[in-house]
């Protein structure tokens, strides 16, 4: 009896296939791992945004251009007026009212490498609700940036 226990033992057939359940759970823990320490991978970069080899703008009619000096101040300059520091409500005003009137008037904000960036994010807060669509961001070509009043 035992010689016939033996014999079935030796006839069975070895496997051949591989069981892959294990690397697709190595796969799956890697893929949670990537998706988790990718988006703090890309936190501190730094920009220094107002240089620039950009070539400049054509344009028939002379812009408006919106400035932030380096204390945060807002700037006003119109077609052929003289550049005024508003509030940020009166700029808001000024340009919604301007830019109603003029619809294809091109918008430009210039700030200094220095300026701080929340002031400058505020302009274009403000451009926007004054109903500009478009606004281009003016830079000193080649060079570093200054302040662009």
């Amino acid at each position: 009896m035992q010689s016939a226990i033996s014999r079935h033992r030796k006839r069975r057939k070895l496997k051949s296939e591989i069981n892959v359940v294990p690397y697709i759970d190595v796969m799956l823990v890697l893929l949670i791992i990537f998706m988790v320490t990718a988006p703090m991978l890309t936190l501190a970069v730094n920009v220094d945004i107002p240089k620039s080899t950009a070539r400049s703008v054509d344009s028939k009619a002379d812009p408006v251009i919106v400035t932030v000096d380096g204390d945060g101040r807002f700037f006003l300059k119109l077609k052929d007026a003289e550049i005024q520091e508003l509030s940020p409500e009166e700029l808001q005003a000024r340009l919604s009212a301007f830019v109603s009137e003029n619809k294809d008037i091109p918008v430009f904000l210039a700030a200094p490498g220095d300026a701080n960036y929340q002031k400058v994010i505020d302009a274009t807060g403000i451009i926007s609700k004054s109903g500009v669509t478009k606004v281009g961001l003016m830079s000193k070509p080649g060079g570093t940036g200054g302040n662009a009043r």
